[in-house]
């Protein structure tokens, strides 16, 4: 029999699987590998023998059973597998050979209904299942990602451990990711990016919710940027100057620093930048439309969050875009003379925004975890945001913040400091709205948070004519602004004398 030597185990050694597993040798646990193709894991092994002192520590093994048997117990085992079917069939996999107890954690992106189904399953056979968000990308799994696990508290605390020292760290004082790791010297130190979030699919949720924020979050930069070529006529270069100075203030962020260094690459293969270059048609991957589909399913208002959606669909429109470009009229574009202004003005359109676009991911997992019989620490979530994940940023220490403030927020832009900044800097955001629609560019997701703002801030809204429709021709009974609410009444609209009745 294999002796029982590995603390861990993995499953799919791609890259994401790869730096995982070193990631976990690089903090002191021996963790044992598999990969149904034997020459993957090989390979890995191999490449791993270079490395001190993580190659003692990652042990591959080409047989299953010997793969399992080399776990202590309860085994926790993670797969890193490609998520949908091949996830089903690696648990099936593995069944046989775990004993009641074992622990299986799905790090994939797994859709969290599927993972509150697996968490059933498998607990229904004597098992605990996990199922943890990971962002981060490839950089993240090797030197701290943020983890967002939820099964049982019993699995969870078995797992702990080990996800709290892989996770990113974040200092306790400034919320800032503390940076340094290198193979085989880990970040020291700091708050973990990673906590229970709760039952069965819950960590997946958030994960979610996470993607769609970070949709929603790379539009609105890709809507200030294309305000500043096409409004100021600014080259790639100068305007990633601009998000360099951006990324030093409250904007401060992981995608805010990229987009400074993407915009001011120049092309290796030709003169002038290289994002000039790159086709305008975005992809997507589908968790961003997860989001969106869920907020419509609990009727929660995230219409940035959707926008982001439909906006890289319509960017996949290349050939249709490129024809109606010579069919379709518009006005001609007129630069602005002031700089300085607009700049800044955009500035406040993309944090007023940011505001709104998040103000709606939180209010979806505040009515998320009403409808699935959750308790989320939105505090938390937010602090575990901030290292490690795509979206981190020193904007969510605020997020944190405020909901110590008050746990009970009804919404992002009801806490004081929000909602101080949203009042400072709309009449710039409306500005930089204006003026996008006035010259006839696109700005979906500028335009979509700013509506969303006044749709929340309004006492009435147009909707009262709405029911009145509904109840015209679907008998949808209406309320009264001078009755209690709850009382709902119909109209006879066919009829001559047009009698009302109470419902």
């Amino acid at each position: 029999m294999t002796n029982q030597i590995a603390d861990i185990g993995l499953v799919g050694l791609a890259v994401m699987g790869q730096n995982l597993a070193l990631n976990i040798a690089d903090h002191g646990y021996t963790i044992a590998v598999f990969n149904r193709n034997p020459d993957k894991t090989r390979e890995f092994i191999a490449q791993n023998e270079k490395n001190e002192p993580s190659k003692d520590r990652v042990l591959g093994y080409v047989d299953l059973g010997e793969f399992v048997r080399s776990i202590k117990r309860p085994r926790k085992i993670v797969l890193l597998v490609k998520a949908g079917e091949a996830t089903d069939a690696t648990i099936n996999n593995l069944l046989p050979h775990l004993e009641a107890g074992d622990i299986i954690i799905d790090g994939g992106n797994a859709h969290w209904q599927d993972t509150t189904r697996r968490e059933k399953r498998l607990s229904d056979l004597g098992f605990h299942f996990i199922g943890s968000g990971v962002s981060g990308g490839e950089t993240g799994a090797r030197f701290g990602p943020s983890l967002m696990p939820s099964g049982t508290f019993e699995a969870w605390q078995s797992l702990e451990p080990i996800w709290r020292d892989i996770a990113a760290k974040v200092d306790a004082d400034t919320g800032k990711p503390l940076e340094g790791a290198e193979p085989g010297k880990p970040v020291k130190g700091g708050i973990p990016c990673t906590a229970y979030i709760g039952p069965n699919g819950a960590g997946h949720y958030v994960k979610m919710v996470h993607n769609g924020i970070e949709y929603i979050d790379m539009q609105l930069i890709c809507e200030a940027y294309w305000l500043m070529k096409n409004l100021l006529g600014m080259n790639a270069g100068e305007i990633g100057k601009i998000f360099e100075e951006w990324n030093q203030g409250e904007l401060s962020s992981f995608l805010i620093e990229i987009t400074g260094d993407i915009l001011q690459q120049k092309d290796p293969e030709s003169d002038g930048y290289l994002v000039d270059k790159v086709l305008d048609a975005a992809g997507q991957k589908g968790t961003g439309l997860w989001t969106a589909a869920n907020a419509l399913t609990l009727a929660i208002p995230a219409n940035a969050i959707a926008e982001a959606v439909y906006a890289r669909a319509l960017s996949a429109l290349k050939e249709e875009r490129v024809a109606a470009s010579q069919l379709l009229e518009g006005p001609v574009i007129k630069l602005e003379s002031d700089r300085a202004t607009l700049i800044e003005a955009i500035r406040n359109a993309l944090y007023c925004s940011k505001i709104c676009a998040y103000a709606q991911g939180f209010q979806l997992m505040a009515e998320a975890q009403i409808e699935y019989n959750w308790q989320l620490d939105f505090g938390t979530i937010a602090q575990l945001w901030q290292g490690g994940c795509i979206i981190r940023a020193g904007f969510l220490r605020k997020i944190t913040e405020a909901y110590n403030r008050d746990p009970g927020l009804q919404n992002l832009m009801l806490d004081p400091y929000f909602m101080n900044a949203l009042h400072a800097g709309q009449a710039q955001w409306r500005q930089a709205v204006s003026l996008a629609v006035a010259n006839g560019v696109s700005v979906p997701a500028f335009g979509s948070a700013v509506a969303y703002y006044d749709g929340y801030r309004s006492a009435t809204l147009s909707a009262n004519l709405l029911q009145a429709q509904r109840d015209f021709f679907g008998a949808h009974t209406y309320e009264r602004t001078d009755h209690p609410r709850g009382k709902f009444f119909h109209l006879d609209w066919s009829s001559a004398e047009r009698k009302q009745s109470e419902v």
